[in-house]
């Protein structure tokens, strides 16, 4: 018997992303969740590389398990990727 075949669902965060976008921000993307895929590529081409966009890109991550889904990071510059290790947090927002 086949495994079911994965969903994804596919979407762009912009920046700069300041504290008071955060709300709206996982709500739209709950939105997207609402149809239970299992991957979420986040697509973060010319995200500023800022304590805000990683707050940003963790509360996505825990949105999206909440939906049993998984958020990987798309285009994230080394910058970006550089600051989520630092921060103990590549792992848990995977490219």
């Amino acid at each position: 018997m086949a495994a079911p075949a994965r969903q994804t669902v596919a979407f762009a965060v912009r920046g700069p992303i300041a504290s008071a976008d955060l709300p709206g921000l996982c709500e739209r993307v709950c939105g997207l969740l609402e149809g239970s895929p299992d991957i979420a590529l986040c697509d973060v081409t010319g995200v500023d590389p800022d304590a805000v966009t990683v707050d940003a890109l963790a509360l996505l991550q825990l949105a999206a398990q909440r939906h049993g889904c998984q958020v990987r990071l798309r285009h994230a510059s080394s910058e970006l990727l550089d600051l989520l290790a630092f921060m103990g947090l590549r792992e848990v927002v995977p490219e």
